[in-house]
């Protein structure tokens, strides 16, 4: 009965070929969120998948109707040890987004589970069922070894994370005292480096706005009207031009933090960005100047143009467009109120003379606030000394990562504090066809997990 051991059976559930088993199961459950029609699988996933395999070591579990109508279903799963005892709260998501079946490498498909090599190809296989199937796998092994856990597990899954994750804060706060606990450790996201673990505190915000330009209903002749009707498309783009430069330096300081904090920069220094062998590289003349490559994705906020439109660019046509817009984004940290952001951008459009530009939010869905733990607080401590112990490598401690999450129902609604252990890549084709996990990254994972879940069991936790 050692921690060693119960490390060795998280990792041994590889060897053996049942955790494989497992995820094949879960692979070939099609539960694409984005489809009007992914209802029944939803549910099917949360009843038929999820739910035996928790009551079967011991959880109770209750499955529950989106409280908003506007999404799928979640499950509460609760093992209670005895009442005296600490609670962790996990998460996942169940949800995946379009299995795109015909744009896969030959011989693979999204719902059969395949692996080449060290790759296990198949889609939610790291986003984001794979990773809390093998955190749960984990527990289990640590169950099955110390033959209690020491303290008190819940667990929330949902299956509209892709689509934004509507009513999950509604159904939190419905459900408050079922979710009482002291921190949630969970897995989703990837790594900055493949070989080295992360430790991710929080999430950065997004905030989505529509810039438009419109001066007349329809198109006129370029030959009749060119030089003397006003072009939006031109309009516009200047516009943009005159927030963010052409080396993505943002020009409208409103929008961006004053400064990084110092425990977060002294955490960033120890951080890197690789997406693997399989990722872009990265444009180091982009963005914000004077800052490294982890300080502009965790610790600043950007300003993105994620569409551009003006005539009909699938089939040109010979006249001057009546309009033109483009849907932007900012991805922004704690530092700075994100409902000042729209503000800002319209005050400097009218002071650099673009009445003409139109700036509406957009509500898209996916409206998460950021958040960020202090990455010199006790629980980021106690969790990266556990990841060290189990695995003999520091791990990057991210204050917040630069995608998004509906964390901020976790930390601020609930009000826990939030640690994140990814098991993927940046790599991994996740949202893209031939997503994949990483077999020693999996097989690393539930180390890892394993190591935290006994250390929980036999350690005093932090305050």
């Amino acid at each position: 009965m050692t921690r060693e051991a119960a490390i060795a059976a998280a990792s041994g559930l590889l060897d053996d070929g049942s955790l494989l088993a497992l995820l094949a199961r879960r692979v070939a459950c099609p539960t694409p969120s984005q489809d009007a029609d992914s209802g029944p699988g939803l549910w099917r996933y949360l009843e038929q998948e999820m739910a035996p395999d928790l009551r079967r070591i011991g959880f109770t579990c209750s499955i529950h109707a989106n409280p908003t109508g506007k999404g799928g279903p979640f499950l509460i799963g609760r093992r209670i040890e005895d009442e005296k005892l600490p609670t962790l709260l996990t998460y996942g998501h169940g949800d995946t987004v379009r299995g795109l079946d015909a744009e896969w490498h030959e011989g693979l498909s999204p719902y059969v589970l395949t692996q080449r090599g060290e790759r296990l190809y198949g889609r939610g296989i790291v986003d984001n069922k794979g990773q809390h199937c093998c955190n749960l796998a984990a527990l289990e092994a640590v169950l099955k070894v110390r033959g209690r856990l020491g303290f008190n597990v819940i667990i929330l899954l949902e299956t509209s994370e892709e689509v934004g994750s509507p009513g999950i804060d509604e159904f939190c706060r419905a459900h408050r005292d079922e979710l009482r606990a002291d921190v949630l450790i969970a897995s989703d996201g990837p790594r900055l480096v493949p070989d080295v673990p992360a430790l991710v505190l929080g999430t950065r915000g997004a905030l989505s706005m529509d810039l438009r330009v419109k001066y007349r209903e329809g198109g006129h002749h370029s030959g009749n009207w060119g030089g003397l009707l006003a072009n939006p498309g031109v309009r516009l783009a200047h516009a943009i031009a005159s927030i963010i430069d052409r080396d993505g330096h943002v020009l409208v300081r409103d929008i961006l933090p004053e400064r990084i904090p110092n425990s977060v920069r002294a955490a960033l220094a120890h951080c890197a960005v690789d997406g693997g062998e399989d990722g872009p590289e990265i444009n180091h003349w982009w963005g914000e100047r004077g800052l490294t490559a982890a300080e502009k994705v965790f610790g600043w906020n950007t300003f993105e143009v994620l569409a551009f439109k003006c005539g009909h660019p699938e089939a040109p046509v010979n006249a001057v467009p009546p309009e033109a817009f483009a849907r932007c984004q900012i991805r922004y940290t704690v530092d700075r109120p994100p409902d000042t952001f729209i503000p800002a951008i319209r005050k400097h459009l009218a002071e650099a003379g673009f009445d003409d530009v139109t700036v509406e939010p957009v509500k898209s869905g996916a409206e998460w606030a950021a958040t960020r733990m202090d990455p010199d607080g006790p629980w980021p401590r106690f969790v990266a000394e556990s990841i060290q112990r189990s695995t003999g490598k520091a791990p990057m401690v991210v204050p917040n990562a630069g995608g998004s999450l509906p964390n901020d129902t976790f930390a601020v609604t609930l009000g826990l504090p939030t640690l994140y252990i990814p098991h993927s890549y940046s790599g991994c084709s996740q949202h893209a066809p031939n997503e994949h996990a990483l077999l020693p990254l999996m097989r690393e994972g539930l180390q890892i997990a394993a190591g935290v879940f006994w250390d929980l069991g036999e350690q005093e936790w932090p305050k």
